[in-house]
């Protein structure tokens, strides 16, 4: 068996994972990185954030043409849906953004590897390649496998008439009647894709209410407004079982009638991927949700071996896997860097947009954290009314006493993009006085936050 040696070898070659070999490599270090799959770039590159964002930002077009476009004086005369086309674009720009995270690794002097890798030493990691197998020697080792869809008992997955995200990213054509288990972020973005495409889409979840975890008032704004598209929504349905007879889907929830369907979306979360890593031949336990604790330095029990990403649980989100590797790599140099996960902002890719970052009013009462509110809707924003879109509101929350910045929720137009300057105000310890300060170019959506800050002290201008 073949063996090399490196300073520093990654294992997973996602978000967290090439990124943070990309910084250990500019540090001065020898790095590796190693990905099972063929091309680089996780799950969310090759069957995730990326994929379902070109799908949410096509289908939103082909339904603004059908129904968005005759207010601003634009008449189609007829407006057709090629699918095959559709998921052509999608699958181009994952080959391009995948191609392009290989010249990074190339252009960094990072050595790549794919196949499985396991570890069999506290600086030993085995790598299984389609050339043979490969022993790598590093003195740091830096898990970063991501997550996995999560299963449910009950739920015969086929991936096809009955599957997680991935099998949604790839219909060859828009089912009649979709059923999304789960009303998280990522079933109301896929389960948005196809009821814009033609699709009847039922949402059933567990819970009492959408999208857990939001800030409650922004999720009711939500819940209302998707409906309104036509997504119908079951709360508090408790799926027991879901097959397919060779003709339609059934879908069985507890104390309900049977629901048929053309196709089912499994969509109740992510596991981590930390199976047959070979953890137990270092003595690395995982908790009882299969998640490697870590310290404050992103390191776990073992010296030299540190966990990145979904691996480590908190906020599942590719940009958090990011920080986290950036961060180890410059801890593993002797940097004093830290992630804020207070400053960690979360979006949900749907129309509108939602977009949060910092503390709910949920979390704020139950710490007993006194604050005050701020709130803009998009209806006091000319932008907004030039655009065609003034649905939604800005909300921003402050500590009573010192004023600064705690949490901010945003439902929305490109709420997205707007959620920058909030994560920066938290990242940094402004206050909304110091948000207000800021002069905002006019007409513009960033207004909205400006407004928003003003409403705190109560001397909002444009909203009474």
């Amino acid at each position: 068996m073949k063996t090399v040696e490196h300073d520093v070898v990654v294992l997973g070659g996602g978000p967290g994972g090439y990124v943070a070999a990309i910084r250990a490599a500019q540090l001065g270090f020898n790095a590796a990185c190693i990905d099972e799959n063929r091309v680089f770039g996780g799950t969310c590159l090759r069957v995730g954030c990326i994929p379902s964002k070109a799908l949410l930002e096509s289908s939103h077009l082909y339904h603004e043409a059908q129904h968005g476009m005759a207010s601003h004086g634009v008449q189609l005369a007829s407006v057709g849906l090629d699918l095959a086309t559709m998921m052509e674009r999608k699958n181009k720009i994952v080959a391009q953004l995948t191609s392009g995270i290989s010249m990074l690794l190339k252009r960094n002097k990072i050595t790549p590897y794919n196949g499985r890798g396991k570890l069999v030493g506290v600086d030993q990691v085995v790598v299984t390649t389609p050339e043979g197998a490969v022993t790598i020697k590093a003195k740091h080792i830096i898990l970063a496998t991501g997550s996995q869809p999560a299963t449910m008992r009950g739920i015969e997955l086929d991936g096809d008439r009955i599957g997680d995200s991935t099998t949604a990213l790839q219909y060859s054509q828009v089912p009649k009647r979709l059923v999304v288990i789960g009303g998280g972020y990522i079933g109301l973005e896929l389960g948005s894709v196809w009821q814009r495409l033609g699709s009847q889409v039922i949402v059933l979840e567990a819970m009492d209410r959408i999208l857990p975890g939001l800030d409650l008032e922004i999720g009711q704004l939500a819940h209302r407004a998707f409906e309104k598209q036509g997504i119908e929504f079951r709360t508090g349905s408790w799926v027991e079982s879901a097959s397919f007879d060779g003709t339609l889907c059934h879908v069985k929830c507890k104390d309900a009638e049977p629901i048929e369907c053309d196709r089912v979306l499994l969509c109740t979360g992510r596991v981590p991927c930390s199976h047959d890593l070979g953890l137990e031949s270092v003595g690395i336990e995982t908790d009882k949700r299969g998640f490697l604790p870590v310290d404050g330095q992103l390191q776990t029990a073992v010296k030299g071996i540190y966990a990145i990403g979904d691996l480590i649980g908190g906020a599942m989100l590719a940009h958090k896997a990011s920080e986290e590797g950036i961060v180890c790599a410059e801890r593993i140099a002797g940097m004093k860097s830290h992630v804020n996960y207070d400053a960690i902002p979360a979006v949900v890719y749907t129309h509108p947009e939602i977009a949060s970052v910092g503390k709910t009013e949920e979390q704020l009462q139950e710490a007993g954290v006194e604050y005050l509110k701020g709130i803009c809707p998009f209806g006091a924003s000319g932008r907004a009314m030039a655009m065609g879109d003034t649905q939604g509101r800005v909300k921003i929350l402050a500590h009573a006493k010192t004023d600064r910045v705690l949490g901010v929720h945003i439902i929305g137009p490109r709420a997205g993009d707007l959620i920058a300057e909030a994560t920066a105000a938290i990242e940094f310890g402004a206050s909304s006085e110091d948000i207000a300060r800021c002069c905002h170019a006019h007409p513009t959506l960033s207004e909205l936050l400006h407004e928003a800050a003003m409403a705190v002290s109560k001397r909002a201008i444009h909203t009474a």
